[in-house]
């Protein structure tokens, strides 16, 4: 297949339509005199509304392709590229805006601030992104409606369930609509 170039000033990913361009993707964690090579040269593409699973063994390199895909650490070596931006290049600042405005993550921990109820745990990302206080109360509101959580709105993170802390999370991940 031949590739062609987009024109300028229209991003790469516009052209194939995808929303994450993975290439030769390598990360190495450096401890004193060792070096870790958790990513080895991955390189992979998602579309936009296609659904993917990352699977492997333990020690594989799954949580820090994780950690590169949602923003959170950068690659070593290769380039990331999420809808059109070129992330593996990004300021840190630069980063926490796309983290904001594009990614929607879900931590095996949940990450909830325990005595801050599911209401405000999930408008925290609103306030970062300055919306009216108004806005976060029912955009908050909705999502955790749609989770099955609208009874649940003043209750505090450390008293619910774990299956409610975790749609909790998940309502948090989507309130400011990441891409899809």
């Amino acid at each position: 297949m031949e590739e062609s170039a987009a024109p300028a000033g229209e991003p790469e990913s516009k052209l194939d339509d995808n929303m994450i361009s993975v290439t030769h993707l390598s990360k190495i964690y450096k401890n004193d005199s060792t070096e870790t090579l958790a990513l080895n040269n991955v390189s992979f593409k998602v579309a936009k509304g296609e659904f993917v699973a990352i699977m492997g063994p333990s020690g594989s390199g799954k949580s820090t392709l994780m950690h590169i895909l949602g923003a959170l650490d950068s690659p070593t070596k290769g380039s990331y590229i999420l809808d059109g931006t070129d992330i593996s290049k990004l300021s840190d600042d630069d980063l926490a805006k796309i983290r904001n405005q594009k990614i929607g993550f879900v931590f095996q921990a949940y990450n909830l601030l325990p005595r801050t109820t599911a209401l405000k745990n999930v408008m925290l990302p609103m306030l970062y992104a300055g919306i009216s206080e108004d806005q976060r109360v029912a955009a908050a509101t909705k999502f955790l409606k749609m989770v099955g959580l609208g009874d649940r709105l003043q209750n505090h993170s450390n008293q619910l369930s774990g299956g409610q802390q975790q749609r909790v999370a998940i309502a948090r991940s989507l309130v400011m609509s990441p891409s899809s």
